[in-house]
């Protein structure tokens, strides 16, 4: 069966190319991207299986597979309508770029009108795989929010910077009111200052936080020694790759 016509997106995910590959090797991952249900046999001739949220099926089989670079997988419907797996292919490769990793789709298909049916497809799908990698990658990131907020109730500078080192990039930024700062040690003596200008003043996170691809949200108060509530707000965390913080930008009410 020809396949001449031919479908391509690129997206940027904020994680290794091995941390990627993992969702293409394992059901439970396999099942978090696609829906509950989905399987994967990751060899060569091994059966796909996808059952979307909404019931709708599709299945397929590995052509090959070469961890952590590509897989290649035929792709369509069990019934064979509206096409059958034969009559499309699907190529991923995963390419380093930097700490993340640069994703490229192929997806060759037998006629014109479902090639343009599957652009937003892939674009809603990939999209959708990004958000279910990085739930991954940042599945304790409300563990470090707590963390930074505590790093205003650590009283000696050594483990104060070394929290600092553990939760953060080495350029990370913090901007709020008061604030202007990069790198560790601006942060560390600036919050040694607000310790010594402000004693006994901690910073509390108030409900859950929110969490989209790195970018967490989370509300915040500043309650005093005295344990009246000074300030609140909501904090914007972007975390990299490797878990760490990037930047934190604080934004009161």
């Amino acid at each position: 069966m020809e396949r001449p016509f031919k479908l391509d997106r690129d997206v940027t995910i904020q994680a290794s190319p091995e941390t990627v590959f993992r969702f293409f090797t394992d059901n439970e991952r396999w099942s978090k991207w696609w829906g509950a249900g989905s399987t994967i046999d990751p060899r060569p001739g091994g059966a796909i299986y996808i059952r979307h949220p909404n019931g709708v099926e599709n299945s397929g089989e590995v052509l090959e597979i070469a961890p952590p670079q590509s897989i290649s997988f035929t792709f369509g419907y069990p019934s064979g309508k509206p096409y059958p797996p034969e009559a499309s292919y699907v190529t991923i490769t995963l390419a380093p770029a930097g700490a993340a990793t640069r994703l490229s789709l192929h997806h060759d298909l037998a006629d014109e009108a479902t090639r343009d049916a599957m652009v937003q497809g892939w674009r809603f799908q990939l999209s959708v795989f990004s958000n279910v990698v990085a739930n991954e990658v940042h599945a304790g990131a409300e563990g470090a929010v707590d963390a930074w907020f505590s790093l205003w109730t650590i009283t000696d500078d050594g483990e104060r910077g070394a929290l600092i080192e553990k939760l953060t990039a080495p350029g990370v930024t913090f901007r709020d009111r008061y604030s202007m700062l990069e790198g560790y040690e601006d942060l560390r003596t600036h919050i040694g200052a607000a310790r010594r200008f402000m004693p006994g003043l901690t910073m509390q996170r108030r409900g859950a936080t929110r969490h989209c691809q790195g970018t967490v949200l989370a509300e915040w108060a500043a309650v005093g020694a005295d344990g009246a509530e000074k300030m609140s707000g909501t904090n914007v965390f972007v975390f990299g790759p490797d878990g760490k913080m990037q930047s934190v930008t604080g934004i009161a009410k």
